[in-house]
């Protein structure tokens, strides 16, 4: 049997292996730190994307984000407070110019368009009354006239008679007198007739003129109702896709409510928002490059928003190829709106490290084994180019790559 070992034995033991693993832990950790510190002070050259620094143009722009939304658009609106009785189409559909859509509840309206059908009718009938009425009135006022005015040539030929006679002695100066009377009293009343005629013939063209315009503005509103009318009947005004469409059967739809959205999806546009500080560099009618990856369409602004609305102002781009297999509704796009040209500047190639003007630390390379960190005053780009402001020349090499995981290197080595 063997004999116990001594507790201050097993304790120096113990000590021993400790230290020799704790040297053997430290040495570990300080190797795998130098490799890893030597692993990143080395880049492979597959992993390097270099720009060559030369001069030429610059096509200044300012970068703003866009949406690819249909050039047409259209929102139907129930023109009525009505219900939904029927669909006939769903989103997505292809529709034609007057295919039926949705069917709405119409019957009290086309009840009461029926009643002012009614109504008009009878304001015709009532309006051709008083055409009639008022000709058969003035033509009788006119008979009066001419009767008045025979009565008065009669008179005047009885007083030539009785003045005929009294200077032959045969007639009296009293019937000379009454002749006369006569005479010019039926003068008198003839001239009263015939200013009977015109003030009446002037009241009853008013009153016909008065009772024509009602007639119009009924119609007019007839007619309004029946395009309203016609409106009800949701039907599809052109050629599209029904991008939305209220299928809720039964559900009541208030006035002005919108039931459906058709949109040409063969013709895009792009929407785009810029930060308000940019504004003055947007106008209407300036160039834009639109980037769908890696593809570029160009465009034109078309339209500015005058507001700036939550620090943002809002334009639109008509793009000459608005209709490029890569151009979808909803998606996300970079806009480029160019305001200014530079020319004989130096320039590199434009990358996700350009954020502005500034200046920026970018790798340049030194030898064909070796890049070094430099510092580089930017100045104004476009999507294919960076104004390079001071230091670079050209014939350098700029990594234009991300080179965020080295950003603490100051030099490193090229595999």
């Amino acid at each position: 049997m063997d004999r116990e070992i001594p507790k201050e034995v097993r304790d120096k033991e113990r000590k021993k292996m400790l230290i020799k693993y704790g040297v053997i832990g430290v040495a570990g950790i300080v190797c795998i730190a130098l490799l890893i510190s030597f692993m990143r002070s080395s880049v492979n050259r597959k992993d390097l994307v270099f720009s060559e620094v030369d001069t030429g143009i610059i096509e200044v722009s300012v970068s703003a984000s866009g949406k690819v939304v249909p050039a047409f658009e259209e929102i139907i609106n129930s023109p009525i407070n009505t219900r939904i009785v029927e669909v006939y189409r769903k989103g997505g559909d292809s529709v034609d110019v007057g295919t039926p859509i949705l069917k709405l509840d119409l019957q009290s309206t086309e009840t009461e368009y029926k009643k002012l059908l009614d109504e008009e009718q009878m304001k015709r009938y009532q309006l051709e009354q008083l055409k009639v009425n008022n000709n058969t009135y003035l033509s009788d006022l006119a008979m009066q006239v001419k009767i008045s005015a025979m009565k008065l040539n009669r008179m005047e030929v009885e007083l030539r008679n009785e003045r005929y006679l009294d200077s032959l002695g045969s007639g009296t100066t009293d019937k000379v007198r009454q002749a006369e009377l006569n005479f010019n009293t039926g003068k008198l009343e003839l001239e009263q007739l015939r200013q009977q005629y015109a003030n009446e013939k002037e009241v009853k063209a008013a009153d016909l003129k008065v009772k024509e315009l009602e007639f119009n503005i009924f119609a007019k509103s007839l007619a309004e109702m029946k395009r309203t009318l016609d409106d009800a009947q949701i039907r599809s005004p052109r050629k599209a896709i029904l991008t939305y469409i209220n299928n809720q059967v039964g559900a009541q739809v208030p006035q002005g409510t919108q039931v459906a959205v058709i949109s040409d999806l063969s013709h895009f546009k792009v929407e785009g928002e810029i930060a308000d500080t940019y504004g003055d560099r947007v106008a209407a009618g300036g160039r834009a490059i639109v980037k769908i990856g890696n593809e570029k369409l160009e465009g034109i602004v078309s339209s500015v928003t005058p507001l700036s609305k939550n620090g943002v102002i809002s334009f639109t781009v008509q793009l000459v190829e608005d209709n490029n297999k890569r151009l979808r509704s909803g998606l996300k796009t970079d806009v480029y709106v160019m305001n200014a040209v530079k020319e004989d500047v130096m320039r590199i190639a434009n990358a996700s490290y350009y954020v502005g003007r500034g200046e920026y630390e970018l790798f340049v390379q030194d030898s064909d084994d070796e890049i070094i960190k430099r510092k580089v005053q930017l100045g104004d780009s476009n999507f294919e180019y960076v104004e390079v402001v001071s230091g670079l020349q050209p014939g350098d090499k700029v990594v234009v790559s991300d080179m965020s995981n080295y950003k603490n290197k100051s030099k490193l080595k090229v595999k």
